[in-house]
């Protein structure tokens, strides 16, 4: 089993500023894909901080995102801390197996089946099968045609990251029989510290996934505010043209600077240098934190500067 030392992953600013010098606050850290700027935080009911979280503040959250993502009927959905939280529960919804997750992808989905015990494989037939879409790192897209293992008991979609292309969404598939579509709410609306996500599909697996959480799986807090941001379209909408043109200003500097863009997404490009990790070093003598691999001593993964740090990227670049 993978322990939390194992499982790479963007973050680790303390770790950063011992090394480098510098406070939190005083970093650009592009280690992961969230956009750097968020969502407006709404005005917060008192009684949001102080009582448990009621049904229908909950219920007001579900009819937003089954709106913003367009849920068919026959899906069902709930709301969690956080899509990490749901993929720890997941591989234990039905008996263990085999499980394909095309790979390098995001390591967590192989790690929680490997905890339940699952056999692990890229390709091949399976029990279970988990695709990213896009994919983290390299952003590739996937179709239903496309599924690795067409007759799966358990298909995972994680979504993630594809608010940044709602057109692409696989969330039609999330009304077949053994299909979950995970979405994150951190990452494009800015806000991962809020801890929200949410599962889509299968009624019969989200149910099991819900007694599995437990009751009040979401802040009073994150209840309002998730609500809030899912019905504002207009906000979505700017955000994804922001996104675009952030996205294609970091290709061209760091191209300008003799990086080869590989991929990703809006809120993240992957970028193949000479070395990664004198590339990583170089920045984060800057203060500019990156993501490195430990798969590809060449891959390079960049995050979107806030507007404030685009200066100070292109300072450490020249």
């Amino acid at each position: 089993m993978l322990t939390g030392q194992e499982r790479d992953h963007g973050g680790g600013i303390d770790a950063a500023c011992a090394r480098y010098g510098g406070s939190r606050i005083g970093w650009a850290d592009l280690s992961t894909g969230i956009n750097p700027h968020p969502y407006p935080i709404p005005s917060v009911p008192q009684e949001a901080w102080t009582a448990l979280p009621d049904q229908t503040a909950l219920a007001q959250l579900i009819a937003a995102a089954r709106t913003c993502w367009n849920v068919p009927d026959g899906a069902a959905i709930m709301a969690a801390s956080g899509a990490s939280a749901l993929i720890a529960q997941i591989p234990g919804l039905i008996a263990k197996g085999r499980v394909t997750i095309p790979g390098p992808t995001y390591n967590e989905h192989a790690a929680a089946f490997r905890a339940y015990g699952w056999e692990i494989a890229d390709t091949g037939a399976a029990q279970a099968q988990v695709i990213v879409h896009p994919n983290n790192p390299d952003g590739r897209v996937w179709t239903t045609q496309s599924l690795p293992v067409p007759d799966a008991d358990l298909t995972v979609i994680d979504e993630s990251f594809c608010d940044t292309l709602p057109a692409q969404s696989l969330i039609a598939a999330s009304k077949e029989k053994g299909t979950l579509v995970l979405k994150s709410f951190g990452k494009f609306w800015g806000l991962a510290g809020l801890r929200l996500g949410f599962a889509i599909g299968d009624p019969t697996l989200i149910a099991r996934l819900r007694d599995r959480l437990g009751p009040w799986a979401v802040a009073g807090p994150a209840l309002t505010i998730g609500a809030a941001a899912l019905r504002d379209h207009a906000w979505a909408e700017q955000t994804r043209r922001r996104l675009t043109e952030d996205s294609a200003r970091l290709d061209r500097l760091m191209q300008r600077a003799g990086a080869d863009p590989l991929g990703g997404t809006t809120l993240f490009r992957l970028y193949r240098v000479e070395d990664a990790a004198a590339w990583q070093d170089r920045l984060a003598r800057h203060h500019i934190w990156s993501r490195c691999f430990p798969y590809d001593a060449q891959w390079l993964r960049l995050g979107l500067p806030h507007t404030l740090h685009w200066p100070r990227l292109e300072a450490a670049l020249a």
